[in-house]
């Protein structure tokens, strides 16, 4: 069996639904197909909790009719009995239904995870439909009914996979099942969400509770490229990756993948794939726990990222000096991606800056703080980094750009460095000209 994902631009009109459902019928093995939402309708549904927390009942409303007509006009393109199109329309009114009546009650995060998740439900229903009628038999599964991850930090993939194995001995046998990303259950059982992008965690969960053969996750680009294309010419699409090596490019800005999409892979070595749905033959990219080549293979960029200088002002001891500060983020559970250090003084990094006003307001009982914001964490990726010929070129980029922090992975798969945000795409260029367009280095 395989997990296939496709995300919001694989089915986000009537032509890549079509190119989705050939895609199905060239794939003969048993599979599990996890569907996104269409594109640009969880964003609908976010506005629709913002404009509920204020009460704004009308603007709720209006996107509430554009999600249903978005939905209808769907249906209408794709299925061609009269019938069955009444059945559809009259299951999405439901669907449609069920988000104003949350919409009108009190605000809390598991009516804002019901609410958002319900894009996934509208577009499955609709695409298990069309693909009955074209050739792909399939059964639809509800993820809500298997998918009790208990928490989405660490996944309980033994419960989903228990739950889900339930569910597929008890649903219509077929060789493919199509269900929902993104929505899950937590510990106490309520809806919540695997956060945005997180259908790709869905499907490698799912592959992990069914120790699938592979999981292949489809998008609009050929797998992961060595640097980002929006901003950099020349780019190319990497044909092997390590799993820690795509998950630190994920976690520092890779938007190709969900920074936890290969956690629950690593242990069984189940592959994840990246293909390209509009050019289905490409390569795309393999992720397993195969290391193919060493050195520098890819850069991703993660922006928004706060500094914090913290400088003991008290006459702690350095380690007890350590302690507390790191004891501070620990409490409220802000994750810091890169940190360097002198005697009695830290520098350190965070991109969560929601309780970055508590955590200073801790800190200057012992500590002197300044903190500066909008910078980038640019990332150098690839196994054994530290030891590669080509890695001393990295620093080249010193001569016209000011570096604020480096630092190196402990895993020697990763090289960081810290810049204000302003020079971010000058170092993805010159980063890109000097590990892999050039044998020159700049001078």
């Amino acid at each position: 069996m395989k997990v296939l994902k496709f995300g919001g631009t694989s089915v986000g009109s009537i032509e890549s639904l079509h190119q989705v459902r050939d895609i199905l019928v060239e794939s003969p093995e048993r599979k599990i197909v996890v569907c996104s939402a269409m594109s640009g309708v969880t964003n609908q549904l976010v506005a629709i909790v913002e404009h509920m927390k204020i009460k704004e009942v009308k603007i709720v409303e209006e996107h509430l009719y554009h999600l249903e007509t978005k939905h209808f006009d769907v249906v209408d393109e794709l299925i061609k009995d009269e019938n069955q199109r009444e059945t559809l329309k009259q299951r999405i009114k439901e669907i449609i239904q069920e988000i104003a009546a949350l919409s009108s009650v009190a605000y809390s995060e598991t009516v804002k995870s019901k609410i958002t998740t319900k894009g996934e439900a509208l577009l499955t229903e609709i695409f298990s439909v069309f693909l009955n009628n074209n050739g792909v038999s399939n059964t639809l599964l509800y993820a809500e009914d298997f998918m009790h991850v208990d928490s989405a930090e660490t996944p309980n993939i033994a419960k989903v996979s228990e739950r889900l194995v339930t569910v597929l001995d008890s649903a219509p046998q077929n060789d493919v099942y199509i269900t929902q990303g993104f929505i899950c259950r937590d510990s106490s059982g309520e809806i919540s969400d695997l956060k945005r992008g997180g259908s790709d965690f869905s499907a490698t969960i799912i592959g992990a509770a069914l120790d699938v053969e592979e999981v292949e996750i489809w998008t609009d680009i050929d797998g992961v490229h060595n640097n980002d294309p929006r901003y950099v010419s020349e780019t190319y699409s990497i044909p092997y990756l390590s799993y820690s090596e795509a998950s630190k490019l994920a976690h520092y800005g890779a938007k190709v993948l969900h920074p936890k999409t290969v956690l629950p892979l690593t242990d069984k070595e189940i592959p994840v794939i990246l293909k390209n749905t509009f050019s289905p033959n490409a390569f795309g990219t393999v992720i397993s726990s195969k290391v193919h080549s060493r050195g520098a293979k890819a850069i991703s960029a993660k922006d928004n990222v706060t500094i914090l200088k913290i400088e003991s002002n008290t006459s702690l001891a350095s380690h007890d000096f350590f302690k507390k500060v790191f004891d501070v983020f620990h409490k409220h559970e802000v994750v810091i991606d890169t940190v360097t250090t002198s005697e009695k003084s830290v520098s350190l990094t965070i991109d969560d800056t929601t309780r970055l006003l508590a955590i200073t307001n801790e800190l200057t009982g012992y500590a002197k703080v300044t903190t500066e914001s909008l910078n980038t964490i640019i990332c150098v990726v690839g196994e054994s980094i530290a030891g590669d010929e080509k890695t001393y070129r990295i620093f080249n980029i010193l001569k016209y750009i000011p570096i604020k922090m480096i630092s190196l992975g402990k895993s020697d798969n990763n090289l960081s460095i810290l810049i204000d945000s302003s020079y971010k795409i000058a170092a993805l260029k010159l980063l890109q000209e000097n590990l892999f367009l050039k044998e020159n280095v700049l001078v």
